[in-house]
């Protein structure tokens, strides 16, 4: 190591106590990180890329600073979402700082991992008050019954009005009107759920019945419209 000409002539004076780092919560710990393996937590990131035409949602859960389970969520662009697959084989195994420093292939799930990076080091993980954090396979509760994304996509005009595509629930098929064309409800398909029975057997038609559902007030609409044709 050199030094400059200044700092040699300077005298040597002792430092004070050293207390270390500050504790930060990590499942359900309080602990002093002093490197990347006294990192644990299971948190979330959303990046998005320069020209903002796509976003990541990246769920990592760390055990002593190495990525044991990843699950990366993309919406808007089809490069990113083929960047996610490449993105779930390149994560788990790394250490958290490796995975900051690697190419994602994408600029999107790249800033997610920062912003997801940012908040575990500072204790910030949704498991921070977690005793012993939450198990390797824990990401798949975000996806729900079915394992698919939980996706919102509306569409909407001043001269037609909104048209309700996809939500939690799953695929609208219909929008239920009031007499002045308001929405009061919608029809929609659980997609996880139907093609799950239909892997399992179950003739498509019947498995198609089984998992519509209808929230709001659906029922004695004044009309009903399909969204995507009308």
């Amino acid at each position: 190591m050199t030094y400059s000409h200044e700092v040699e002539r300077m005298c040597p004076l002792t430092k004070g106590p050293h207390h270390g780092p500050a504790p930060i919560p990590e499942e359900g710990a309080w602990v002093k990180a002093y490197e990347i393996k006294d990192i644990s937590g299971y948190t979330h990131g959303i990046g998005w890329c320069a020209p903002q035409q796509g976003t990541c949602k990246l769920s990592l859960n760390v055990k002593n600073g190495v990525i044991e389970e990843a699950l990366v969520e993309t919406i808007g662009c089809s490069g990113m979402t083929h960047s996610a697959a490449m993105a779930g084989e390149i994560l788990p195994g790394k250490t958290i700082l490796e995975a900051l420093n690697t190419d994602l292939v994408c600029d999107a799930i790249n800033v997610a991992m920062r912003e997801l990076f940012l908040q575990i080091v500072y204790g910030r993980s949704q498991t921070a008050f977690s005793e012993d954090g939450l198990p390797i396979g824990a990401g798949l509760e975000d996806l729900g019954k079915g394992l698919r994304s939980m996706t919102g996509t509306i569409f909407s005009t001043k001269a037609k009005g909104v048209r309700y595509l996809e939500l939690t629930e799953g695929y609208i098929t219909k929008l239920a009107l009031d007499e002045n064309s308001e929405v009061t409800g919608y029809q929609f398909v659980r997609l996880g759920k139907m093609l799950e029975a239909i892997r399992h057997g179950v003739e498509p038609n019947k498995a198609y019945a089984d998992n519509i559902g209808t929230y709001g007030r659906f029922e004695g609409a004044a009309k009903y419209i399909d969204p995507r044709e009308e």
